[in-house]
């Protein structure tokens, strides 16, 4: 009989955030989203900036559910029936707030980028990289999936 879930950890330098079994989690990839389901193949990946969206086993401790991040940056590894994710910021939806997804866009925007070659290309992925944090915000604060 098939597995129907798969260990899951996810630690950032600062908390070990989730140690549980999940039936699902899906993961914003540095190049789009990845899902992983049990019996997965295994796979090294890099995280981009996004949703980290876990669903949580039936245990225990009682009925599984859904749990959504805003991750950025970092690594996820699934081997055997373990995801390890090591993230370097990940923040749980239910601490952030509209209006913080509201600032962050807005000095998303307000970045400039001046001069030229390298210099204003590392400025141009910085301010893209806090669009795509800012966007990523507003989508889990008001809870549509941006697809």
């Amino acid at each position: 009989m098939a597995k129907k879930s798969f260990a899951c950890k996810v630690v950032t330098p600062v908390a070990a955030l989730v140690s549980d079994e999940m039936t699902y989690a899906s993961i914003p990839a540095w190049d789009g989203l990845m899902g992983f389901l049990p019996g997965r193949a295994p796979i090294l990946t890099r995280l981009g900036i996004g949703e980290l969206r876990l669903d949580y086993a039936d245990s225990s401790k009682g009925k599984g559910g859904t749990r959504a991040y805003l991750v950025e940056g970092g690594f996820a590894k699934m081997a055997g029936d373990q995801l390890t994710i090591l993230a370097e910021r990940a923040i749980p939806a239910e601490e952030l707030t509209p209006q913080q997804a509201a600032e962050e866009m807005r000095k998303a925007q307000a970045m400039t980028v001046s001069g030229t070659g390298a210099e204003a290309r590392a400025q141009q992925d910085r301010k893209n990289a806090a669009l795509q944090r800012a966007r990523a915000m507003q989508q889990l604060v008001s809870g549509s999936k941006g697809i």
